[in-house]
């Protein structure tokens, strides 16, 4: 193991080390601590994940807060989403809408699909920026094209209600599928109706059921009414 080679290097160093008992470190834990110290930024992520998730180290969210930064700093795109959760939720460090949405960028643009959903909502919402449609229907897509279900969502109604870009049934429907298929309840639901009404794919009664009772089956009791309005008209 990479730490363990690392930790018979360093037996007299000592950093993080002194804030825990002796009986409460493993060897592993102190060699990450010897790495995290020393700049790793992988070490320091996995020092914030075991504070964070009390995996070998006492739960404390403020020392995660601390080295999902130090990470984050040197570019970790992991520790940049963790850092903006943590600003987000408060959890750890103040919270701080702005502050989320500044290491939701930063792992949005590296790629992270998560990152670029949040972001779109922050952009949707007005939190840490002012609202913006247009550009929460950019990050959706993005992250949509990765296949987050809840992007994918949202993307769609995007489409579907013209809000943020050009009204589309067509293109809603295409990712109602996407997500639908993916098992969003929501989605499913919205497909349905799709089918039932034939805005944006052609009319069809079995399938829009189709989707309603896979909707039903999730809990969804719009979903579950129009299944009773069906089946009532037909007797």
């Amino acid at each position: 193991m990479k730490y363990a080679l690392i930790l018979s290097f360093f037996l007299n160093v000592s950093f993080s080390i002194a804030v825990f008992a002796a009986d409460e470190i493993s060897d592993q834990l102190k060699a990450m601590i010897v790495l995290a110290e020393l700049g790793d930024a992988e070490a320091q992520y996995d020092l914030a994940l075991a504070y964070d998730f009390a995996d070998g180290a006492p739960e404390d969210h403020i020392e995660a807060a601390k080295w999902y930064l130090k990470a984050a700093q040197q570019g970790h795109m992991d520790a940049q989403y963790n850092l903006a959760v943590s600003y987000d939720d408060g959890e750890g460090v103040a919270e701080d809408d702005v502050a989320a949405t500044v290491w939701y960028r930063k792992a949005a643009e590296q790629g992270d699909a998560k990152a670029q959903y949040n972001l779109a909502q922050s952009y949707d919402n007005g939190e840490g920026v002012e609202v913006d449609h247009a550009e929460a229907v950019d990050w959706y897509r993005k992250a949509a094209a990765q296949g987050h279900t809840s992007a994918q969502y949202n993307l769609a109604v995007s489409y579907d209600e013209g809000e943020g870009v050009r009204q589309n049934h067509e293109e809603a429907v295409k990712w109602y599928v996407k997500a639908a298929k993916a098992g969003d309840p929501e989605a499913q639901y919205n497909l349905a109706v799709s089918y039932e009404i034939g805005e944006g794919i052609e009319k069809n009664e079995g399938e829009a059921v189709k989707w309603y009772r896979r909707a039903a089956a999730q809990g969804d009791v719009d979903a579950e009414a129009r299944i009773k309005a069906l089946d009532s008209a037909k007797k």
